[in-house]
């Protein structure tokens, strides 16, 4: 039989699991959210095809760039201050991408985008493995 755990300690790890996949969910969903909007963005900011995937791939490639930085930055600053920071720097500039007046704006700012973005989904699956015991993890 599991021992009983404390009410506080369940209410705090039940918290702390939506935190951590809301951060989670919000990369994954912004990832690929720009390629339903590519053909407004294409007629809004004038752009061939060509150019405005570059929204879509500049993303991905500062994501996959910055990815592995995710682990030196969680062990030199901790993982809440590194979730803590990747969230803020990640909502601001989505809000600078929803103000972009060019395409080049865009571009920049899905890199940055991107490039905040990578380290949430390691960040917070460590902080999960943190959170509850080794028997409770699948």
């Amino acid at each position: 039989m599991a021992p009983a755990v404390d009410p506080a300690v369940l209410r705090r790890r039940r918290l702390i699991t939506f935190t951590v996949m809301a951060a989670t969910i919000m990369h994954a969903l912004d990832g690929t959210i720009a390629n339903v909007a590519l053909p407004s963005i294409q007629g809004s900011l004038s752009a061939t095809q060509e150019q405005v995937s570059w929204v879509v791939t500049s993303y991905i490639v500062a994501s996959a760039i910055l990815t592995p930085l995710a682990g030196f930055c969680a062990m030199r600053f901790g993982l809440r201050r590194t979730l803590a920071t990747c969230v803020i720097g990640f909502t601001i500039v989505s809000m600078m991408c929803g103000a972009a007046q060019t395409l080049d704006q865009l571009v920049l700012f899905r890199a940055l985008q991107g490039g905040f973005g990578a380290a949430l989904v390691p960040v917070s699956q460590a902080i999960m493995m943190d959170t509850y015991p080794r028997e409770e993890q699948g």
